[in-house]
């Protein structure tokens, strides 16, 4: 799904990396953009954190392993500090980053390898700025399944009884990728519809975002590793 400047706005964003080159590129990049516009710099996690604090920025792009603090506690004091309204897309050196699963529970909406291509850097940004978990590229789907399964849940206790049918096959949707949208379009359901689907969901299961629906999802093989359902 395309995101155009009218739907979202500016996108005020925040960078950080350790590795100066990394950092300098994607400033650069994300500086082409009239939809874009970097707000800050940082070169560690503690950097981050208190930046974001002085910028409140629409995102936060972290890297995963950064000095003093890594990206992942950086991203739950973001998170925390801003109610949730800093969204935050981490990067990664490696697909299998043993980081991955962590990040995407403590609130990340996707991540990014650092080799990306310039297009896929710009859709991410704009994927995860518009409050949806970055799910499509085949990657994230193998991170989550890989980890889901090996590491305990952090997240809290429920079952799949709990949900209606309809909201139990949303919540597959949304494991598998697909925008409210696409969903609606699936179901044959208005957007209204699917987003109070989504809302009950959320609330039954204390879910904070899309990603964590996702590591529910495979938890309870709503969704099998390749992207298929349950």
């Amino acid at each position: 799904m395309i995101y155009t400047e009218e739907e979202l706005g500016v996108i005020r964003t925040l960078v950080a990396d350790d590795q100066a080159v990394v950092r300098t590129g994607f400033v650069n990049l994300l500086g082409t953009q009239e939809d874009i516009e970097v707000v800050g710099e940082a070169e560690d996690g503690v950097q981050a954190v208190r930046i974001a604090a002085q910028t409140r920025p629409d995102l936060a792009v972290l890297d995963i392993r950064m000095p003093h603090k890594n990206g992942i506690e950086a991203a739950r004091e973001i998170l925390a500090a801003s109610g949730s309204a800093t969204k935050v897309l981490m990067l990664t050196t490696f697909g299998l980053d043993e980081y991955v699963y962590d990040a995407l529970a403590a609130g990340a909406g996707g991540f990014l390898l650092k080799d990306a291509t310039f297009p896929e850097l710009l859709h991410a940004v704009r994927v995860v700025a518009a409050g949806d978990a970055l799910l499509s590229p085949e990657i994230t789907k193998r991170v989550i399944s890989e980890f889901v399964h090996a590491r305990a849940s952090r997240l809290p206790a429920h079952s799949a009884g709990e949900l209606t049918a309809r909201e139990a096959e949303v919540l597959t949707l949304i494991a598998r990728g697909l925008s409210n949208a696409e969903i609606a379009g699936r179901l044959t359901i208005t957007d209204h519809t699917v987003k109070t689907h989504i809302n009950r969901l959320f609330a039954k299961l204390e879910l904070r975002d899309r990603a964590q629906a996702v590591i529910v999802a495979y938890e309870w093989g709503l969704v099998q590793v390749g992207g298929g359902a349950g």
